[in-house]
């Protein structure tokens, strides 16, 4: 009967390439949910191409555009929040998690419960409630599957056996459009320029982020939780190919690096078959053509958002999930043309200044944090945008 599947964010580019590798071999797999925000015809399509049990528009309004998309098909249809935390919550085998933003905390705590595989491509969950999902994954028996592209190459070169035996873990970045350019330059960049990653194909948010470098910030939080290492063993390096996605170092001296040619299918496919391997149609690795590797040192004087990120990560406690949500906050802002590109970084540094609350216990908390944070921010930027 095959595989039961679930995919949260099945029209962004984690989900379509997910949906573009599971209907190569249909028979391999079952879909249990879709769900999407606001894309009614990509939901619908790709529900009704895969048989989907259900498909699940968050923004309840489109209810009716929904389902009148599914007219005549046996695919249900749901909307609104509640509903897709419900549908991560119908106990499909493996779940690709891939919501963007803390609106995908919920659901992945939801699909954490039911005790199978979840991919996690929601990087902003593990950074704002780490240890609570981290715990919840322990309590219920699931395993936590990293999608990101550097999160899965430390995946698959990480001895969990013996993690004792492992000295550092490095996340390498492109760099982002902006890796060569100046501060003033960056100052006056358009969020057209700030989207046009030079290597991989992303959203909007996750492709400013990368411009950033929040991104990689947001990435080393994101390791620490998933692999038992001290915050201090986690660093990035620039790495403008993107060709090798992290390396390992072990205490002998011994290096193990992942590469692979850029394409979000790679990782999602071994998260889809681990422990076993699967073909894909990735492009594959020709060292001899690509010719050099480079790496290079970040700069956190012309990238001030990582080094904030690395404060996060050693304070612990509610300051990730602060960081994220002013970041998000200010990304939105930017995009929508209120303030320029390095206000971004401003935006999240005045709001840890500003706002300092405990260390969350149980997501309410987690959510609240979020939610004062994101207030915090959203003033700051009124202020900049004046």
């Amino acid at each position: 009967m095959g595989r039961s599947i679930s995919i949260l964010g099945a029209t962004g580019s984690i989900g379509t390439s997910t949906l573009d590798l599971i209907e190569r071999d249909p028979d391999a797999y079952r879909i249990e949910a879709l769900t999407a925000q606001r894309d009614v015809a990509g939901l619908a399509a790709a529900a009704r191409r895969t048989n989907a049990r259900i498909a699940v528009i968050g923004d309840e309004a489109l209810y009716a555009d929904l389902k009148a998309a599914l007219a005549g098909s046996d695919v249900e249809a749901a909307a609104g929040p509640d509903a897709i935390v419900e549908a991560a919550a119908r106990g499909a085998e493996w779940t690709m998690a891939a919501i963007v933003g803390t609106a995908g905390l919920k659901p992945v705590m939801a699909a954490l419960g039911q005790g199978g595989a979840v991919a996690l491509a929601n990087k902003e969950a593990l950074v704002s409630a780490g240890e609570l999902m981290t715990q919840a994954a322990q309590r219920h028996g699931a395993t936590l599957l990293p999608v990101d592209s550097e999160h899965n190459a430390v995946f698959q070169c990480f001895d969990a056996d013996r993690p004792n035996r492992i000295r550092k873990v490095t996340l390498t970045a492109s760099g982002g459009p902006f890796r060569e350019w100046s501060l003033d330059a960056m100052r006056a960049a358009t969020p057209a320029q700030a989207v046009k990653h030079p290597n991989w194909s992303m959203g909007a948010k996750i492709s400013v982020d990368s411009a950033t470098l929040m991104n990689k910030g947001l990435e080393l939080i994101e390791a620490h939780h998933l692999f038992p290492l001290g915050a201090d063993a986690f660093d990035a390096v620039i790495h403008p190919q993107s060709v090798v996605h992290a390396l390992v170092e072990y205490v002998d001296g011994s290096v193990l690096a992942q590469l692979g040619s850029p394409d979000m299918r790679t990782p999602i496919a071994h998260c889809l078959a681990w422990p076993d391997r699967m073909e894909t149609p990735c492009r594959r690795l020709d060292l001899a053509s690509i010719g050099r590797l480079d790496f290079a040192a970040p700069d956190l004087d012309r990238f001030p958002a990582l080094g904030l990120a690395k404060d996060a990560l050693a304070a612990g406690g509610a300051r990730p999930a602060i960081l994220n949500a002013a970041n998000e906050i200010a990304v939105a802002a930017f995009l929508g043309g209120r303030i320029g590109f390095l206000d971004i970084a401003l935006t999240v540094a005045k709001v840890l200044d500003r706002y300092d609350p405990p260390a969350p216990a149980h997501l309410d908390d987690v959510l609240a944090i979020d939610a004062e944070a994101r207030r915090v921010a959203l003033a700051a930027t009124e202020v900049l945008a004046a």
